[in-house]
C-alpha cells in the first residue's frame, strides 16, 4: 500500500507542477506560449510525461481555468461575507472586476480561450457553480420580485463587459470603481 500511495503523491506533484508551470508561462508570455514543447523545457520532464497527465492543451487549459474559478469564488465570497454593512452587490462586483484585473491570463483561460467547461449543466464542475453562487447570494438581497438568476446573468455579463473592454483600452481608467458601482445601482434599481 505504502508504494501506491508513494506513487500516486508523485502523480499528484507532476500534474500540479505541470498546470501550476502552465499558468506561470501563459501570466508572463501569454496562452500561445504554452505548448507541451516550451512546458516539458520548463519542468524538465519529457513531452510524454505532459500527456499522460493531460490528453491536450484544451484539457490542460481546463486545469488551470477551474483553480481560477475557485479562486474567483473565493475572493467574491470572502468579499461577500466581509462586507458588513456594505452594499453586497457592490462588494461583490468590485472584488469580481479587482480579481479580472489582477489575473489576466487566468481570467482569459476562464472566460476568453474556448474550453469544454460547461456552466448551467448537470456536469458543470462546482469550481464553476461556487462562483456562480456568490454573485446569486449578492443579487438576491436586491432582487424583490424579480427573478434574482437573470439578475445575476446581468451582473455577471456586465462585469466580464466592463472587464474585458477595459481591458481593451477602451473605457477610460480612472472610472473603473464608478462603472462597477454604476453597474451596481442599476441592478438596485
Amino acid at each position: 500500500m505504502a508504494i501506491t500511495d508513494r506513487r500516486q503523491r508523485e502523480r499528484t506533484a507532476q500534474r500540479d507542477l505541470i498546470v501550476a508551470s502552465a499558468r506561470v508561462l501563459a501570466e508572463q508570455e501569454g496562452w500561445d506560449a504554452v505548448t507541451t514543447r516550451r512546458l516539458a523545457t520548463e519542468i524538465e520532464y519529457s513531452q510524454p510525461v505532459i500527456y499522460k497527465h493531460f490528453a491536450s492543451l484544451g484539457a490542460l487549459a481546463e486545469a488551470v481555468a477551474l483553480e481560477g474559478f475557485a479562486e474567483l469564488a473565493a475572493a467574491v465570497h470572502q468579499a461577500r461575507v466581509g462586507a458588513a454593512d456594505a452594499d453586497p452587490v457592490v462588494v461583490v462586483a468590485h472584488a469580481y472586476v479587482d480579481w479580472a484585473v489582477a489575473n489576466p491570463s487566468l481570467y482569459d483561460v476562464m472566460f476568453v480561450r474556448a474550453t469544454g467547461l460547461q456552466f448551467g449543466a448537470e456536469e458543470t464542475p462546482p469550481q464553476l457553480t461556487e462562483g456562480y453562487a456568490e454573485l446569486l447570494a449578492a443579487t438576491s438581497t436586491v432582487a424583490g420580485d424579480r427573478d434574482p438568476e437573470v439578475l445575476t446573468e446581468v451582473l455577471w455579463a456586465a462585469l466580464h463587459g466592463l472587464v474585458l473592454l477595459d481591458r481593451g483600452g477602451r473605457l477610460r481608467p480612472a472610472h473603473r470603481r464608478a462603472r462597477v458601482e454604476a453597474v451596481a445601482a442599476l441592478l438596485a434599481g
